[in-house]
């Protein structure tokens, strides 16, 4: 979860300082040194602290860290109803990492009732952000015509959008509708290319579609040699 055009201070302690005397940015910055231990030693329920105080000020990327914990159970009991309470509060102020984990538990029923069409509404959002998370989730539902209409190209659009930002599974879907011309023009040129990224990041299905392509080079190959030997001892045989 990215921060944005966030405050700095010159030091830890000033940092700390302006926290307890209730500024939110330091609250939240204070608050994430806790959870990712930088600078100071690891302490989730610490940072649920002060995640929360500047949350309950509205703080949006406050707001998001800390559903974040509700979400995975760090410093907090597991709560995905909570988590859901506090993505929902920073994604309506905005802040596209909370649209795209609500987006989230509403594709998966966590927290809330399970509804497709409010996570595509959350995932877009967030994607016309620049999330690439969610440019994939959505580039999916548009491949599958899910809650959406159906459309190859705007599933390739989104595809394209999170591939640039090394998202692998989006490079690997990209890779796929140009080897199949779905949504773009047919290039397996182009298809190898992104499965060649995909698989440099460890995505799984692009490794195997990467061997799949050069095992079928390979056979051809033999195939097309096997052939031309056939036909020179033919040649010479006459």
């Amino acid at each position: 979860m990215a921060q944005a055009n966030r405050r700095t201070w010159q030091s830890f302690e000033e940092m700390r300082n302006a926290a307890e005397e209730g500024d939110p940015t330091a609250q939240c910055s204070l608050g994430i040194a806790c959870q990712t231990g930088q600078g100071i030693p690891q302490d989730y329920p610490e940072a649920v602290k002060w995640l929360r105080r500047a949350a309950e000020q509205s703080d949006p990327t406050a707001q998001c860290y800390l559903g974040f914990c509700y979400q995975t159970g760090l410093g907090v009991p597991q709560e995905y109803g909570q988590a859901a309470k506090w993505f929902r509060e920073a994604a309506e102020q905005g802040d596209p990492a909370a649209q795209f984990n609500l987006g989230v538990l509403y594709e998966t029923g966590q927290g809330v009732t399970q509804n497709y069409a409010e996570a595509v509404k959350w995932y877009h959002a967030a994607a016309e952000q620049g999330e690439p998370q969610a440019q994939f989730n959505l580039g999916v539902f548009y491949e599958t015509g899910q809650v959406v209409p159906q459309n190859f190209r705007e599933a390739a659009r989104w595809y394209r959008a999170a591939a640039e930002q090394e998202c692998a599974p989006a490079q690997c879907n990209l890779g796929l509708c140009y080897e199949t011309g779905r949504g773009v023009p047919q290039n397996i040129h182009e298809a190898v290319k992104w499965f060649c990224r995909a698989a440099r990041a460890g995505d799984k299905t692009a490794q195997h579609n990467l061997g799949v392509y050069y095992a079928t080079i390979e056979a051809a190959e033999e195939a097309t040699s096997g052939s031309k030997s056939e036909t020179t001892e033919g040649a010479a045989a006459t």
